[in-house]
């Protein structure tokens, strides 16, 4: 299998991560993965959507609480637009919300107009996506895009996928109609254990911007997360002999397709990453 991506964006670009809770984010994966980068790049929030025109409260309840001052809240679902300074000084622009339940369109040109006015010209919108994948192997991760600059820029592929689409999808497609560049990032979660959270699927979407972006990312307690993880998936499938056959029956079609010089790119990459992330001292 061919790596996501090879080549990075420029340095002095700003560039638009958005992931939304619901149909796109299978265990949580993508959305976890932007959470952790607005607190470890200490993001700060400058604009959010008001839910009203695109949430349907009984579909996504607004929840009520109490705040650090003692004062009870109501919550309403939302999309929120952060802006970080990374390390090596870019700005990312981390939108996340919840997908909307109407006026999509209306909705991306809301989003777009503020990215826009941020100074953003690139959008990567990451999903997860359920699949026949095992838990033990590397997570899949897949880079597309439909701009033929990006994709020669990056070295990508065009997507394939043919079907329903959700509002990363639509808001890709919005951006790349008014000349905005996009990509699509997509992790593989193993279906058999879908349930949130997924630490090594999030540190797969990682591993993957930190390519994209040219410069490592704190990854904190993540690498701890995701060992813990697959020991917890392991002694299910070691408990579940169901699931034991059924896991190995996937680890062999995995390693059957892998192909050796995929094997091959993927170690060198892994040694590229290596060395950012020891220059930087991350």
């Amino acid at each position: 299998m061919m790596s996501p991506v090879s080549r990075s964006l420029p340095p002095d670009e700003t560039v638009v991560l958005a992931a939304f809770e619901g149909w796109n984010d299978a265990g949580s994966c993508a959305s976890d993965a932007l959470a952790h980068l607005h607190a470890v790049w200490d993001a700060v929030q400058v604009d959010e959507l008001d839910p009203e025109d695109y949430h349907d409260f009984q579909v996504n309840r607004p929840s009520v609480g109490v705040d650090p001052d003692g004062v009870r809240r109501i919550t309403w679902p939302t999309t929120t637009v952060a802006v970080a300074r990374t390390p090596a000084g870019r700005q990312v622009v981390i939108v996340h919300g919840i997908e909307p339940s109407m006026r999509w369109r209306r909705y991306c040109t809301e989003l777009l107009d503020i990215a826009e006015g941020l100074g953003a010209r690139t959008v990567v919108t990451i999903g997860a996506l359920l699949a026949d994948v095992p838990h033990t192997r590397p997570i899949p991760i897949t880079i597309t895009s439909e701009d033929d600059a990006l994709r020669a820029r990056l070295d990508l592929e065009p997507t394939t996928y043919e079907g329903p689409t959700g509002i990363v999808g639509v808001l890709a497609y919005e951006a790349l109609g008014r000349g905005v560049a996009a990509a699509s990032l997509w992790a593989a979660v193993p279906h058999y254990v879908a349930h949130p959270p997924s630490p090594k699927a999030s540190l797969a979407v990682l591993g993957a911007l930190e390519t994209l972006l040219g410069e490592p990312v704190p990854l904190g307690e993540l690498p701890e997360d995701a060992v813990a993880w697959q020991h917890g998936v392991d002694e299910l499938a070691g408990e579940d002999s169901e699931i034991g056959d059924y896991v190995r029956q996937l680890e062999e079609a995995k390693d059957t397709a892998e192909l050796p010089e995929a094997s091959g790119e993927a170690i060198a990459q892994e040694f590229e990453r290596y060395l950012r992330r020891r220059d930087s001292g991350a």
